[in-house]
């Protein structure tokens, strides 16, 4: 099987190699320092998850490797204002452009129509990407630490945190959650698809949660292929109430009704 990831770090390498020829480092670190506005991504999941309330952070998603084009009738600002109707506590946007045609644009208008936290989904290899996610009105980053270092992980976490942002580390495996667990961020991603062959099983989050310490207040957010009531219910049942959806929203005419209605708590 193909390793996708690695394909997908090879061109991010390139891309950020491309726009630093545009406007450099420390042009886009000066504005992403001047932005003093985000919403608090962490908190507004915790506030739910301590309850035991669904916390959804809620993805505008057009396209991804596996499933090619998801949504034609893609509009972010009307998608993001649906989202929050339905109850999300949080947004994610795909900005990675070649791969899932995302853009930063696409952030900034999202942002824009509502007042939910928003995470910059991307796949990122250089500082620079985390000028630019905040620079664009990110709240938060995602770092997969199947894509970077110790060193690069501790780096890109403390520059994040500089720049007022959370972090999303998203891990796959056991050796990933031992490594994501040495990081400050509460917030802990367990991506239930792998992204070396894409092939999807959710129990992971299940198998995964006993890795994470009880005491530390650490988040768990469950990580694609929740595409059902049953799969939420099944996730309650083992005690996760943070979930990572975007696919089975996108493919509905109505992404937060369709949100409302999977996430409802008897």
């Amino acid at each position: 099987m193909d390793n996708i990831l690695l394909k997908i770090l090879d061109v991010k390498k390139e891309e950020v190699a491309e726009l630093k020829k545009t406007r450099s480092s420390n042009d886009l670190l000066r504005e992403a320092e001047a932005r003093q506005d985000t919403r608090g991504f962490a908190r507004s999941l915790q506030e739910r998850i301590e309850v035991k309330k669904n916390a959804v952070i809620a993805e505008i998603k057009k396209a991804s490797p596996s499933k090619g084009v998801i949504r034609e009738d893609f509009e972010p600002d009307a998608l993001a204002a649906s989202y929050a109707a339905g109850g999300a506590a949080c947004l994610s946007v795909l900005t990675e452009t070649q791969f899932f045609q995302g853009s930063h644009d696409f952030l900034r208008r999202a942002r824009a129509a509502c007042v939910l936290p928003v995470l910059c989904k991307d796949f990122m290899v250089d500082p620079y990407q985390i000028y630019r996610a905040r620079a664009f009105g990110a709240d938060c980053i995602l770092l997969i630490v199947a894509a970077l270092d110790d060193k690069e992980l501790h780096d890109f976490e403390q520059i994040a945190t500089d720049l007022k942002m959370d972090v999303l580390v998203e891990v796959h495996d056991e050796k990933e959650m031992e490594r994501a667990l040495k990081l400050k961020s509460p917030l802990i991603g367990v991506n239930n698809r792998d992204l070396r062959s894409f092939e999807t099983d959710i129990r992971n989050s299940i198998r995964l949660k006993d890795l994470v310490p009880t005491d530390e207040n650490r988040l768990l957010i469950t990580e694609s292929g929740i595409l059902t009531k049953d799969d939420v219910k099944l996730m309650n049942d083992n005690d996760i109430y943070g979930f990572l959806i975007g696919e089975a929203f996108m493919r509905q005419q109505d992404p937060g009704q369709a949100l409302a209605t999977m996430m409802a708590q008897d």
